[in-house]
């Protein structure tokens, strides 16, 4: 019997009392984000979250008055993670992989943008396709965790160049 895999969600919090900085929003460096896509063939990494033009319902039959994640915000939001980089270093695996400029202005979009606002780009939303179309749990699961890995490796490489702090 095969032995199933946990899942594991770390969050980091903001600001709070004396805590200027707080330590465990440093560690966690940074936040990613998966998501299913019926239309992915591939493992699609997604650059920018957009803020305007949410008319559908979600599966909660929610949708924002405004039509928007943040009035007044930026239209567009990019990761501070260079996507197009991260999707070369994983090239070669027996999973493929796209960059994408638009995940969909759907919960995915919202949640991304949402993220990028609060976290100053510090977060990354992937689309995987759904299971057997065409790639296993196992293959996306590794995909996933090569992206993660490359991510870390790339804020290792450019820590000085990255801070870490939020919208007021």
């Amino acid at each position: 019997m095969e032995k199933r895999r946990k899942c594991v969600v770390v969050t980091g919090f903001g600001p709070f009392g004396e805590h200027a900085v707080n330590a465990s929003w440093v560690a966690v460096q940074v936040i990613v984000h998966v998501g299913v896509s019926s239309m992915a063939t591939m493992v699609t990494l997604e650059k920018c979250g957009h803020n305007q033009g949410y008319h559908g319902l979600d599966v909660r039959q929610f949708c924002p008055d405004t039509e928007c994640c943040v009035v007044g915000g930026p239209e567009c939001l990019h990761s501070v993670i260079d996507m197009d980089t991260i999707c070369k270093r994983a090239a070669g695996m027996d999973v493929q992989f796209t960059v994408s400029t638009d995940a969909g202005r759907y919960l995915c979009d919202f949640t991304y943008y949402t993220s990028l606002y609060k976290s100053q780009g510090k977060s990354v939303f992937i689309h995987v396709p759904p299971l057997g179309k065409p790639y296993t749990a196992s293959q996306l699961g590794f995909a996933l965790q090569t992206i993660i890995n490359s991510i870390l490796d790339m804020l290792e490489q450019s820590e000085d160049q990255i801070t870490c702090h939020q919208n007021p």
